[in-house]
């Protein structure tokens, strides 16, 4: 974006073009909302174009252009408004944005179609005027919050709230059951669509809320075990299989139902519209990104993506998921997702590739380039990282956290996995996963707990009722350990995986991470 505005303050006409595609349809809505007519509107950000153009030279900071631009807006319409002859007759009709092939193939189902517009436009008009510009911008042009954030000079934060709070008045105006219908099918694609997201119990949910669609349940854990670039490669998949039953006791069979996943992703075509439904986490953010990197590699035809990727929701405190969330929570969230722009889907791919590198160089390169095009991606790849055992005592984040609390005093397994996983909420650990962790702190002559009350720790198939009373404790070496005496990973020579970075059973660890500057380094470099 920036590049685009200092082309064009340089004169070049690709960049102009560049500028009036991006900020056209924020400043009709401006203008719109100044004059209640939207040909005069499209007058009027022409010549707001025509003033900015020719005054970019007395632009200091390109940064500023949506501003700035905005202003030039209000400028045009405050001098149209002050000379006019007559009285403006406000356009409510929004007939001629609707395609006249269609009305000629089916006319009863585009006067329905129009019909609903304009229901759904005379309720947007009885808000207030900042919700109105916000749902405006937002569900009718199609503009990310940070777009809207640059041009209307409002923080993303205030502009979720307004968007929630328009929401909300809106369905007080009109039934719920109709308003979630007329999002559905004006701007969410109805039947047409598909939705993509972690975890049974959040889709559940999303059948229940009423928003229309299909959902395909995303099941992978890309956060433990082997992973690489290409997931599909048989070999690959069948090597994780059999490590993901061996160390989480997922049975081989179920893990390779993920073949019948990707083969219902690479259906996507039938449908119109795709939201992928995410949270902020490592272990959705690694999900979003392999998504993401697929859906780079396919040509999209008529399929328009959309993405909600959310850390908050305005009733709950502390947000972990959209599994928190009750069926009218998440019928609130719809609409709310915006489309996933080519940018985006570079981004998450970059993500991706760099998350299965065998090559330490490869994540560090990703946190040093990361521009944050995707919100949560460089604190979950951050977060990612800080799983290496560390250079001060060879313990990674989170057997350092699991250690430090049951020194505090927390040693039965459950209220451990709760207080560890609130700790590190921006890992998104599951219990399988953690169970595995813990499991590896207590096996081999360099134990670090011990458990007594239980002899095995549950999996995929096997629950203990023994392991809820179990008792974890620090044994002496993890006491010595904890306070940076001896240095765990030159002890521990196992085989772990961190992303695409592989120690082999038998070596130690080849990467470090260091708390303080928050970076890795390679071992021979500590």
């Amino acid at each position: 974006m920036k590049s685009w505005i200092e082309g064009a303050m340089k004169g070049e006409p690709e960049a102009y073009a560049q500028l009036v595609g991006q900020y056209r349809g924020m400043a009709l809505a401006v203008a719109f909302h100044r004059l209640g007519d939207l040909f005069l509107a499209e007058d009027v950000v022409q010549e707001a174009f025509t003033e900015a153009f020719g005054n970019l030279s007395k632009l200091e900071d390109a940064e500023a252009f949506p501003g700035w631009f905005k202003v030039i807006v209000e400028r045009q319409c405050y001098r149209w408004l002050r000379r006019k002859q007559h009285a403006m007759i406000p356009v409510q009709k929004l007939e001629h944005v609707f395609q006249e092939d269609d009305q000629a193939h089916n006319p009863e189902a585009q006067a329905m179609r129009n019909e609903m517009y304009r229901t759904l436009r005379d309720s947007v008009a009885t808000l207030p005027a900042s919700m109105r510009m916000a749902v405006e911008l937002f569900y009718l042009e199609g503009y990310s919050l940070k777009e809207m954030s640059d041009f209307l000079g409002v923080n993303v934060p205030a502009l979720k709230k307004r968007l929630f709070d328009a929401r909300s008045k809106l369905k007080r105006s009109i039934p719920v059951r109709n308003l979630a219908t007329m999002f559905n099918d004006l701007y969410e694609g109805g039947k047409d669509m598909l939705h993509i997201m972690n975890g049974d119990h959040a889709a559940n949910r999303l059948r229940e809320s009423g928003i229309q669609g299909d959902i395909l349940v995303w099941r992978e854990l890309y956060t433990f075990g082997p992973v690489t670039r290409d997931m599909k490669e048989a070999k690959v998949r069948k090597n994780r299989a059999a490590i993901l039953e061996q160390q989480l006791g997922i049975p081989q069979t179920e893990y390779l139902q993920i073949n019948e996943l990707e083969r219902k992703l690479h259906s996507f075509h039938q449908y119109k519209e795709i939201v992928l439904w995410f949270e902020y986490d490592l272990y959705d953010q690694t999900m979003l990104s392999y998504l993401l990197h697929y859906f780079r590699g396919q040509a999209l035809q008529h399929t328009n993506l959309n993405l909600l990727c959310i850390d908050s929701y305005p009733e709950i405190e502390q947000f972990r998921g959209l599994g928190q969330l009750t069926s009218v929570q998440i019928e609130s969230l719809s609409g709310s997702w915006h489309v996933i722009n080519q940018t985006e889907l570079q981004a998450g791919a970059q993500f991706w590739e760099a998350y299965t590198s065998p090559e330490l160089r490869h994540h560090l390169g990703y946190l040093q380039a990361e521009a944050a095009v995707l919100p949560f991606a460089n604190a979950a790849f951050k977060a990612h990282l800080s799983r290496l055992p560390s250079v001060s005592n060879g313990l990674g984040v989170i057997e350092q956290t699991t250690l430090e609390s049951i020194k505090a005093g927390v040693g039965s397994p459950y209220p451990l996995f709760r207080e560890v996983g609130d700790k590190l909420h921006v890992l998104g650990i599951g219990d399988l996963e953690y169970w595995a962790h813990l499991k590896r702190m207590t096996e081999g002559p360099h134990a670090l707990l011990q458990m007594t009350g239980a002899t095995a720790f549950p999996n995929f198939v096997r629950q203990d009722e023994d392991f809820r009373d179990a008792v974890m404790s620090l044994t002496e070496l993890g006491t010595q350990v904890l306070q940076g005496e001896v240095d765990w990973a030159l002890l521990k020579q196992d085989e772990f995986w961190i992303g695409g970075l592989h120690n082999e059973s038998g070596k130690q660890a080849r990467w470090r991470w260091n708390p303080a500057s928050e970076t890795a380094v390679e071992l021979e470099s500590i």
